[in-house]
């Protein structure tokens, strides 16, 4: 017996597969940009990745009389928060936040460059690959996640030194120092660092983080914050600036 009249469209269809069609990351990311036409516009482009669009935006902008530096704070810091915020809902992925970052950092230089003002960091933060490890694409994220939420990074590079590591701490001041670490032989130069910055007196969260290293592991030293995903970076400096403990912050990051 054959049924003509029943539409094979609507068979073993999964009950979201209609929403997940409806909403694509375009149409996510458009509900949370900015109303403001102007900063709209450079929050699209930062979205899409592209550096032309973000400066072309800009500079329509400033010749509307908008200020250079407050761009990066009203335009540019808007859009990469929807990167951010749908890179953490899982719509979109790391290759998308890594365009957008460019973009936005480009961006920044040229605000920078129309104007005489300085732009106020949030903070420093110093991020390093551990001694021995020569893979930096995580350290790379964790820098670019940093600089598009508005801090001021000290990038040690890849195969840093412990000493190195504790000298660029005592140098910089930084509110926070990020570690990465994809080979298992060695994530324990963390250890090493956590236990040097303790004798000099250096009581700045380390927050690590990469394919070798797991929270049972960080949780062991004293400093250590454990980072899952690169995104983390940002959201334990600002934490940081308002005022969490090192105890603090492994009480909301660490899974219990």
């Amino acid at each position: 017996m054959t049924r003509l009249d029943i539409d094979p469209s609507e068979i073993l269809v999964r009950y979201n597969v209609k929403l997940e069609k409806a909403m694509t990351p375009e149409d996510a990311a458009a509900e949370l940009y900015p109303k403001d036409a102007l900063f709209r516009e450079i929050a699209v482009a930062i979205f899409d990745g592209e550096e032309d669009d973000v400066i072309e935006g800009l500079e329509k902008a400033i010749k509307a009389g908008k200020n250079p530096i407050a761009l990066i704070d009203d335009a540019l810091m808007v859009g990469m928060k929807v990167v951010t915020d749908l890179y953490d809902q899982g719509t979109i992925f790391l290759p998308n936040v890594m365009m957008s970052a460019d973009a936005m950092l480009d961006g920044i230089e040229f605000c920078k460059s129309q104007s005489d003002e300085t732009p106020v960091s949030k903070g420093k933060v110093v991020c390093h690959v551990a001694e021995g490890d020569v893979h930096d694409i995580g350290k790379s994220i964790v820098a670019a996640l940093l600089r598009a939420n508005g801090y001021e990074v000290v990038d040690l590079g890849r195969d840093v030194p412990v000493d190195e590591v504790i000298d660029a701490v005592k140098a910089e001041k930084p509110i926070l120092l990020t570690g990465t670490a994809l080979m298992t032989t060695t994530m324990y130069a963390f250890k090493a660092v956590n236990d040097r910055l303790l004798e000099a007196g250096l009581n700045v969260p380390f927050a690590c983080g990469g394919g070798a290293v797991n929270q049972d592991f960080v949780s062991t030293y004293e400093l250590g914050i454990y980072g899952e995903e690169a995104a983390d970076a940002p959201k334990i400096a600002d934490k940081i600036l308002a005022g969490s403990s090192i105890s603090a912050l492994k009480e909301e990051f660490h899974k219990h």
